[in-house]
């Protein structure tokens, strides 16, 4: 298969590399020649820099890994060439052309994967296996949070110029770190209301908030806090989980998902496979990605979950904005 890649940053040449890894050699890409990562790697490879010309080499999968801003000038000209999409979070800063790349996807006939990889995490999987099998009872509560030291997360370009950092390309905390949006979602289903502050409360020189804490209520009743930070050193993202028989614990620093069992006063770890690295997620992701291209499985984490993943998202923002409880349909 030919795979198209969007964009040069970092998570773009990881999808390079991992496709490489896979054994997939027939690679285009579209770039603007604005990354500030080298281009030693892609050699010889061709390059172009509008999507008609890109499309024009017929490629079979789009991975779309351009700035946030960007994704659907190119999400939507290749869902109506029919290409299958891996679409790095979120499926866009704003609703506005959501319809229409629904009705892209519909006319050319493929499918859209969205990127959220820690679904593909074994630790998390456990958790979601846990709660579908009631191990903790009626899950009551949660606490949630993920804090990164935004200057680290690239050491080598200038964060202040980051996408994560710029409004004008969708940036900012809430959208950036979605992730434990998406995978509470997964454990607990449709979000029913939420509450939010969000700003600037650091030194760092950004332009969008780098701060949010958000509580949340599901519609099955769960209710906890979620928060989200570009500040924290060293980082942290770790989950919690109460239920009426137990409760449930996560730590991405050791990848071991705990389980309490009340009934019996222990404790079961589950630690991360041998010799596991955080590349394995994205690994799983594109070997998953690449059965959905050749429609022999259905998204994982499909449009409909990146939608639903952004509204949360621009709720955020609504109810920071605002000061007030914001009530889903």
């Amino acid at each position: 298969m030919r795979f198209l890649i969007a964009g040069f940053g970092s998570i773009g040449r990881r999808h390079l590399r991992n496709l490489r890894a896979l054994g997939e050699n027939d690679l285009v890409l579209l770039r603007s020649h604005k990354s500030t990562l080298p281009d030693d790697e892609i050699a010889g490879l061709p390059v172009e820099t509008e999507i008609e010309a890109a499309l024009a080499h017929r490629p079979d999968a789009v991975i779309i890994s351009n700035p946030t801003a960007l994704h659907l000038d190119v999400a939507i000209p290749a869902a109506r060439a029919g290409c299958a999409l891996l679409m790095e979070k979120p499926v866009s800063h704003n609703l506005e052309r959501l319809a229409e790349l629904k009705q892209a996807l519909k006319s050319g006939g493929a499918e859209l994967l969205m990127g959220y990889q820690f679904r593909f995490h074994p630790g998390l999987r456990k958790v979601q296996n846990w709660l579908r099998k009631d191990a903790i009872g009626r899950p009551l509560s949660f606490r949630a949070q993920w804090g990164e030291y935004l200057p680290n997360w690239h050491p080598w370009e200038d964060y202040r110029a980051s996408y994560t950092a710029r409004p004008e390309l969708g940036g900012g905390v809430v959208v950036t770190l979605s992730h434990p949006i998406d995978y509470l979602r997964w454990f607990f289903g449709e979000v029913e209301s939420l509450w939010a502050f969000s700003g600037r409360l650091s030194d760092l020189q950004v332009q969008v908030e780098d701060y949010a804490e958000t509580g949340l209520r599901f519609a099955n009743g769960v209710a906890g806090s979620l928060h989200l930070d570009y500040y924290q050193q060293p980082p942290a993202h770790t989950l919690q989980i109460t239920g009426t028989k137990g409760c449930i614990n996560w730590d991405s620093a050791d990848g071991k998902a705990r389980l309490y069992r009340a009934e019996t006063g222990s404790w079961e770890d589950i630690p991360l496979p041998e010799n596991f690295d955080r590349n394995d997620l994205f690994i799983a992701e594109m070997k998953h990605f690449i059965d959905v291209t050749r429609k022999e499985v259905q998204p994982l984490c499909s449009l409909a979950d990146g939608e639903a993943d952004l509204k949360i998202c621009l709720a955020i923002h609504h109810s920071a904005a605002g000061g007030q409880l914001v009530k889903f349909d």
